[in-house]
């Protein structure tokens, strides 16, 4: 005879249940079967248990009715909350998306069946009930401090009718800087609580319970809000059953077992936008106090970069002392950096405190690359950067910036490249001069910056390959360079890494590695110049110059004058680009350096002729050419011919002009040498004084796709310029206007602030469009 395993029943008069027929509705119905077997096993039983031989006629419960209770455990919303408005519609669109008439359905039969339940016994489901619909977990993740807890309470309060059987709220304390995480039984325990259950009937084990909690819920159209969660082990015993629950999890780990094993949507949840974080600050102190000091106000902006708990510490501090200026709070940022955001008091709204936290749940390796990445010189890292950074080889790298990503201590754009937010970076570099060991940091730097020279190197060669190379000494062990295997790369990795060259360089300045601050220099001067990044260029050659003086180097002295002199020429700071370019000319005389010699006198020719002294510009350009004839030098030989021409034609002289320019283009064709871009621009240009402006249109043309296909933007917003001329003089009006306001957005972009506005007085002269050709052309 099989063992029945019921739930006791309570103390009743005796009856006969031979004699006496069962009453309607008393029987045992089978949900209230808790387990039949040959031999009850005691883990899966809960409540008092007694065990029936020979059973007849029916078995009678009378228990007492359940009292139902519907819990409302949701914290209230923060009330400086503000903006987020693109998350909590994605949070709106996630849940509207998964609901489905299985779910209304389900949810009106749990609300009717709950009233039945009686000590935690759940209802019987059925699989109809709850066809088509799914559970809806949202895992939200961002960064400590980046508002993860106040949204999720702000979605939650503001839809309350959604879940009309109550609402469950456990802060799992996963990154507390005060607390342990909240034990999965712990956390379930709290839920039978609040769902009524009576104490004798909650089994002793989390299987057990979790497995009680699922019964209780399911069916149920209820909200469970888990915050702070350290993991997915953490969250899975308080997933509901059932599919009529929602779920937001918050937590600033990416939880891929979440996502991968539950179907959990992953929110991600970013700073606050300008927009947004004044908008939090009027809150707490009112638009009349931010009105009042709007430097002071711009420059907390700036360095909480919407940070939402950085901006509310400084909120609420402003707010408990009216009396204190503002600025006040900008000066303590800029002693203290982020310990300015403290709270000795309180460390939940301490930031070092907060990040403290993420950073204590990092394995050792993992707090390393933290802070060797917080002290790495730019904005931002790329992958390969960020191996050399850390000595690593590439793939374990990845997999570390992978976990602090998925942490929130990290961002990759959608470019691949990794990003911290300002504070957090502060907090790296305190930990990392604080935690790891001495010269750790030196090393890495040095490495990461030996990255940065030899990769900007190996471009410069591919850019331009018959320039003389300045051979970087061997890279520091660890370093991994980029692999630049043509033009199109190159550009694309000096795009990439453009600021963080600056900052590299800087960075080798303060550390007096002064071959390798002239370099830099060096290694992104055609960059600087295809690009138009005239003012990079001028602060590297800035620093080059200082860096050169240090060495015994007398060429490195040379090229650090003249790459600084033709910087600021190409800025039309006439007067510095002459001091300058003679200052490299009388060292190369010195040194009786003739390849330097000509390429100074090269630059002076252009200098002088943007101060529009043309005789003078060709006369340096006449010894130029000399000595380039002389040294076998080609491409010099080419490129000067250039200019010969084109102060030759400037001063009137129009067909010789031609036949300098022409033999320029020749030799630059037979050297493949990339310069005949120049060549056809001066082409171009002696056509259309000359008259033959279809002709000038055609070398223009050619000019510009050479160019283009160098990458050379600074020369094509130039040719564009002047193509625009000979359209106008064949009439072709809305060519021209289409070419200049083309040139017009590079200069733009270029900060060719005058060029700029003499294109924007071309274009007004020219007229509307369909103007006709009134105006002529615009010499």
């Amino acid at each position: 005879m099989p063992e029945v395993a019921v739930r006791e029943p309570q103390p009743e008069p005796k009856a006969d249940a031979a004699d006496e027929p069962a009453a309607a509705g008393d029987s045992l119905r089978p949900e209230e079967v808790l387990s039949v077997r040959n031999g009850a096993n005691a883990t899966s039983i809960y409540g008092g248990v007694v065990q029936a031989a020979a059973v007849h006629g029916g078995v009678h419960l009378h228990q007492p009715v359940w009292d139902e209770i519907v819990p409302r455990q949701l914290p209230a919303t923060a009330p400086w909350f503000t903006g987020r408005a693109d998350v909590l519609a994605a949070l709106d669109r996630i849940v509207e998306g998964s609901a489905s008439v299985g779910i209304d359905d389900a949810s009106d039969g749990g609300r009717h069946a709950s009233s039945g339940l009686m000590h935690g016994i759940p209802p019987v489901v059925s699989a109809e009930d709850s066809r088509g619909a799914t559970v809806v977990i949202s895992a939200i993740g961002g960064a400590g401090g980046a508002g993860k807890t106040w949204l999720a309470l702000r979605w939650a309060n503001q839809r309350l009718d959604r879940f009309p059987d109550g609402q469950l709220f456990v802060d799992l304390h996963g990154f507390s800087p005060t607390s342990p995480p909240t034990t999965p039984e712990a956390a379930v325990r709290g839920f039978l609580d609040a769902l009524g259950v009576d104490p004798s009937r909650i089994p002793p084990d989390l299987e057990g319970q979790a497995a009680l909690y699922r019964s209780l819920v399911v069916n149920k159209r209820m909200l469970i809000v888990l915050d702070n969660a350290a993991s997915v082990e953490q969250v899975t015993p308080l997933l509901p059953g059932g599919a009529s629950c929602t779920v937001l999890v918050t937590s600033r780990k990416t939880l891929n077992g979440l996502i991968t094993r539950h179907g959990a949507r992953h929110v991600s949840l970013g700073m606050l936008t300008d927009g947004e974080a004044r908008e939090l600050l009027e809150s707490r102190l009112g638009a009349a106090r931010l009105a009042s000091e709007p430097q002071a106000v711009a420059e907390l902006l700036k360095w909480c970069r919407g940070f939402p708990l950085a901006l509310g510490i400084l909120a609420g501090r402003a707010h408990a002392h009216p009396a204190l200026p503002l600025v006040a709070l900008t000066g303590e940022l800029r002693e203290l950096g982020v310990e300015a955001l403290d709270n000795d008091d309180d460390p939940a709204v301490s930031l070092p405190a907060v990040l403290a936290a993420s950073y204590r749940a990092l394995t050792a390796a993992q707090q390393q690359v933290f802070s060797l990445v917080g002290v790495a010189p730019g904005p931002d890292i790329g992958l390969l950067a960020a191996a050399s950074l850390t000595g690593l080889p590439p793939v374990r790298a990845q997999r570390v910036l992978r976990t602090l990503q998925e942490a929130s201590l990290l961002t990759q754009d959608g470019r691949g490249r990794y990003t911290m937010h300002d504070l957090i970076r502060a907090y790296a570099t305190t930990v990392a001069h604080r935690d790891l060991p001495t010269g750790v940091c030196e090393m890495a730097l040095r490495r990461v910056v030996d990255f940065y020279l030899h990769t900007a190197h190996a471009a410069h060669r591919v850019l331009t390959s018959h320039v003389a190379l300045v051979q970087p000494d061997p890279p520091t062990p660890g370093t991994r360079p980029h692999p630049v295997p043509d033009v199109s790369e190159a550009l694309a990795w000096f795009d990439g890494e453009r600021v963080n060259l600056l900052t590299a360089q800087r960075a080798a300045a303060t550390r007096q590695w002064h071959r390798i601050v002239w370099q830099f220099a060096w290694a992104s001067e055609v960059f600087h110049l295809r690009r138009g990044h005239l003012h990079d260029r001028l602060a590297m050659s800035e620093a080059a110059v200082d860096a050169a003086a240090h060495l015994p180097d007398p060429t490195a002295r040379i090229r650090a004058q003249r790459l600084l002199g033709n910087a600021h020429a190409r800025l039309r700071r006439n007067e510095e680009a002459t001091r300058h370019l003679h200052e490299a000319l009388i060292l190369a005389e010195q040194q009786d350096d003739l390849v330097e010699q000509a390429h100074t006198h090269r630059l002076l020719a252009s200098a002088w002729g943007q101060r529009k002294e043309d005789q003078r510009a060709l006369e340096h350009a006449t010894r130029a050419l000399a000595l380039y004839r002389a040294l076998g030098r080609p491409v010099g030989e080419a490129s000067t011919l250039n200019l010969v021409g084109w102060y030759t034609a400037h001063l009137g002289d129009y067909e010789i002009a031609r036949t300098y320019c022409q033999e320029s283009l020749n030799l630059h064709r037979r050297h493949q040498s990339g310069g005949e871009g120049a060549s056809l621009d001066s082409l171009g240009w002696i056509d259309h004084h000359t008259g033959h402006h279809a002709r000038a249109v055609g070398h223009y043309r050619q000019a510009l796709a050479v160019r283009r296909e160098l990458g050379d933007i600074y020369g094509v917003a130039d040719t564009l310029d002047r193509l625009g001329h000979p359209h106008a003089a064949l009439g072709h009006y809305d060519q021209a206007r289409a070419v200049w306001r083309k040139a017009l957005r590079l200069y733009q972009e270029q900060g060719r602030d005058n060029d700029a506005e003499r294109m924007q007085r071309q274009l007004d002269a020219l007229g509307r469009p369909g103007g006709g050709g009134s105006t002529g052309a615009v010499s």
